[in-house]
């Protein structure tokens, strides 16, 4: 027999013959939650909680299951089929060498804020990079989102613990002076033509790498962005499409665009025929002896070695795209018609990237007014 005691306005209460506490409160689907505890105010209090929850339409009725199921079962079931290979990879990634380690025997309901505070700074303080700690903050979140949203738990801690402060990147541009410089020494060689194109569109690498010569239109003058390409540790080059609808676009180039293509165009005839056999017709633009698609450390590594030669300072080959959206900016083209070219998903975004050229276009604008004014 069990010692049965129910207080007024408590629900039911009472203690087991190992003198440990029971409450219990009947859920919708007649079902019963129970808590437990080693007095009976403890229970009370419980109670009372799961009381206040569940007016509130908070109380979590699921079954019970660690951090580590319920991850690796959201990133199979719900998270794979919404979002981009390379995505998929980095979750991977996340949950099995960082979340797992330290969270995976957790019960998905007892994970608090202060753990994962203390999770974070521990991860900072061993020298990871902020993005790191970032994106590790950012997969747990979206995963205790979904949590939330099925009712496993009653709100998302991870929404407490601020993510750790990361100092924006300066882009190194290049002056058209510059830029003249480079596309000259690259003339001939591997990076001629696809120097010339990152310059005079803002592509990004991985969208000028998994161009193909079905989506250049050069009596148009037209390019079209429908994928992009990227190399992973462990699992080689992943082609996927943009991140976001504005990302898949038509691009006009320009005339000496154009004129790059059309050489490079003829080179690669004759790259084609010296590979004979070997050649692989994958159809890309900028493809390596064989046809197959560039690899994208190659290219950085010729990048940085022609900024050797020519005696530029050392800059990332994503700078080129910051260089040619800067060049426009600054010789007064619309912000609207940058943004379409970099493919923003809002123009609030090229704003925000390019705000350190706007005071001089704000600058433009006052003399504009004191020619016409003053």
């Amino acid at each position: 027999m069990v010692n049965k005691r129910r207080g007024h306005g408590e629900g039911s209460i009472y203690q087991r013959k190992d003198g440990r506490w029971v409450a219990s409160l009947s859920l919708e689907n007649r079902k019963r939650k129970y808590f437990y505890g080693d007095t009976r105010r403890e229970v009370q209090e419980k109670l009372k909680a799961a009381l206040h929850e569940q007016q509130q339409g908070t109380l979590v009725t699921a079954r019970q299951q660690t951090l580590k199921q319920f991850l690796e079962r959201w990133l199979e079931d719900t998270c794979k089929p919404v979002v981009r290979l390379t995505t998929y990879i980095r979750y991977r990634d996340v949950i099995k060498n960082h979340l797992v380690p330290a969270f995976g025997h957790v019960t998905l309901q007892k994970l608090t804020s202060d753990m994962l505070r203390a999770f974070l700074k521990q991860k900072s303080d061993s020298g990871l990079k902020p993005t790191t700690v970032t994106l590790i903050r950012a997969v747990l979140h979206r995963a205790l989102e979904d949590a939330v949203k099925d009712g496993l738990v009653a709100r998302n801690v991870v929404s407490l613990v601020k993510s750790p402060h990361i100092e924006r990147h300066e882009a190194q541009m290049v002056t058209v002076e510059q830029a003249k410089k480079l596309l000259e020494a690259a003339r001939g060689t591997s990076l001629d033509a696809l120097l010339e194109v990152a310059l005079t569109t803002a592509m990004r690498r991985g969208e000028i790498l998994a161009l193909r010569w079905s989506e250049v239109d050069l009596e148009r003058g037209t390019a079209f962005v429908r994928r992009t390409l990227t190399k992973l540790a462990h699992y080689g080059v992943i082609e996927n499409e943009p991140k976001t609808k504005a990302g898949r676009r038509r691009i006009e180039l320009s005339s000496v665009a154009v004129e790059a293509l059309k050489r490079h165009q003829t080179c690669q005839e004759q790259v084609k025929l010296k590979a004979g056999d070997k050649w692989q017709d994958k159809n890309f633009v900028f493809c390596d002896e064989n046809g197959r698609s560039f690899v994208p450390g190659t290219v950085v590594y010729r990048f940085e070695k022609l900024l050797k030669q020519v005696g530029l300072p050392h800059m990332r080959f994503h700078d080129m795209r910051h260089s040619a959206a800067t060049i426009l900016l600054a010789a007064g083209v619309h912000p609207k018609k940058v943004q379409e070219l970099l493919g923003h998903s809002s123009i609030m975004v090229t704003m925000d990237v390019y705000s350190h050229v706007l005071p001089s276009m704000q600058k433009d604008v006052a003399n504009e007014m004191d020619d016409l004014f003053g």
